[in-house]
């Protein structure tokens, strides 16, 4: 494949490492998931069926009718309702490779499906008036329903995860093209184990004898190797980088590729400095169009998020007035000056805000910084001094205790932060974050975040740029309350505040 024998050993040695160990049962991987998928919502769906007959008939409810039906009647009915529903799922394509645990987008599709399932059977009763069903018996089926797939789904989600985690039921994914772009999205693909792919190496058109690997994935060939490769390591996807390929490429990899079973092409956007935000595809008289998403998070993503900061910092600001205010009085008495201190940042889209913290440093601590060279240039490389002069005596408690952060509740309130973001910036420290810059201006700045729970300012700069574009990456809202959890203990602890 263009590459010496030695080269290979070591690429076969990594790809296999990379790859991981995979579910061997004779069926494709998605196969096997649709199989387990459809046997789990037919028991939420009967599990839904058997507790709503017993809520309606066997908890003491008064019933309309007479008499009410048996528990035969209501089984028979279920022979032919729960297939029947699951068909409609399929209709819904809640078993489509293609759509399987895509965010909140499937839970929307299992509320449809639901309410689609239930209505089949208002309609085959108005069609045969024999099958007299009990109305409150239909509204809890809709309503358990609901929850017994979502719930069902939900722990199904977190099975594959832990299993991909530990290497089954992945897809091994070839990453065409090893320039930046196609660097950014294995990245990307690797730096979460519990999403399914399982990057084996690159295509590098550029260098189709080597270099033998790029970063810590192996480079497998040229694009005159691509078959081979895909068929040699059971390559089901290809991710391409369309940065790295001109028009003729792309045309030359459909033909290759394009038409072979059990292999899935994925073109990236070719915005790798973006690729945190992703695009939304609409089609334009048959034309299909990419728009870049301003925002990181959307959707119910969006809601869930706006519903635990407005209702945390409400909460906060309630709970916390009387420290508040003793706080406010203790650093007033301290030295001369303002109680708060409003901090220039960067917020989402790049809009500056000012954030609120209690005054923990002298009121010309500008004037100092500027007139000590060796403060700037500790300044400089962290920005944060480990042994500030510039700090009060109640300033030192209030950041060791980070109590000097609690104002920022009110910029949660007027929609400037979230309880839990990445790390805010000042508009000087924007350049300091290259291309990703634009990736972490996608989000509003948190209260806390990833780089509270990971050592706060004992860490280097550059990994608290890491873990800010890690949770932009992996965003989701247990993520969120996982960091709340964790903010707790670190800061009890002290560690990394000064």
């Amino acid at each position: 494949m263009g590459i010496s024998a030695q080269q290979s050993l070591s690429v076969r040695v990594a790809a296999r490492y990379t790859a991981g160990p995979r579910v061997r049962l004779g069926l494709p991987d998605h196969l096997l998931l649709k199989i387990g998928l459809v046997l789990a919502d037919a028991a939420g769906l009967g599990a839904a069926l058997a507790l709503a007959y017993l809520i309606r008939f066997r908890a003491g409810i008064p019933s309309l009718e007479t008499p009410p039906h048996s528990i035969a009647f209501y089984s028979s009915l279920a022979f032919w309702a729960v297939p029947v529903w699951l068909l409609i799922f399929a209709l819904y394509r809640l078993y489509d490779r293609q759509y399987l645990f895509a965010g909140f987008q499937e839970y929307t599709r299992v509320i449809n499906g639901c309410t689609f399932g239930a209505l089949a059977v208002v309609v085959v009763s108005f069609l045969d008036p024999s099958l007299s069903i009990s109305r409150g018996w239909l509204l809890l089926v809709w309503v358990l329903s609901l929850l017994m797939v979502g719930g069902t789904r939900f722990l199904v989600r977190r099975l594959l995860r832990r299993l991909r985690a530990r290497g089954f039921l992945v897809a091994p994914t070839l990453i065409v093209g090893a320039n930046d772009e196609g660097r950014a999205l294995a990245e990307q693909l690797l730096a979460d184990r519990g999403s399914g792919s399982r990057v084996v190496g690159f295509i590098d058109l550029s260098h189709p004898g080597g270099p033998p690997t790029v970063g810590e994935l192996p480079v497998l060939g040229g694009m005159g190797d691509l078959e081979e490769v895909a068929a040699e390591w059971g390559v089901t996807e290809v991710v391409v980088a369309t940065s790295a390929l001109s028009r003729e490429d792309l045309l030359d990899l459909y033909r290759r590729l394009g038409r072979a079973d059990g292999v899935q092409i994925r073109l990236s956007s070719g915005l790798f400095e973006i690729l945190t935000t992703g695009v939304r595809v609409q089609e334009i008289n048959c034309v299909p169009l990419m728009t870049p998403q301003r925002v990181r998070i959307t959707g119910v993503d969006a809601a869930l998020k706006a519903a635990v900061d407005y209702a945390g910092a409400t909460l906060g600001l309630l709970v916390m007035s009387p420290l508040l205010l003793m706080v406010a009085l203790l650093v007033k008495l301290d030295s001369p000056g303002p109680v708060f201190h409003r901090r220039r940042v960067l917020g989402r889209a790049g809009r500056p805000f000012y954030a609120l913290k209690f005054r923990s440093m002298v009121v010309d601590a500008d004037r100092r910084l500027e007139a000590s060279p060796e403060l700037r240039r500790q300044f400089d490389g962290a920005y944060k001094l480990k042994a500030d002069p510039r700090v009060t005596r109640i300033g030192r408690i209030l950041r060791r205790t980070s109590l000097d952060e609690l104002p920022q509740l009110i910029n949660v309130l007027r929609g400037e932060m979230s309880l839990v973001g990445p790390r805010m910036i000042a508009p000087e420290e924007a350049d300091r974050y290259g291309k990703w810059q634009l990736n972490l201006l996608t989000v509003k700045p948190g209260i806390t975040g990833p780089w509270q729970v990971h050592g706060r300012s004992d860490i280097p700069y550059d990994e608290r740029v890491r873990l800010s574009m890690h949770y932009i990456r992996n965003y989701n809202i247990w993520l969120d309350l996982e960091i709340l959890l964790r903010t707790i203990p670190t800061v009890l602890g002290g560690r990394g505040a000064y």
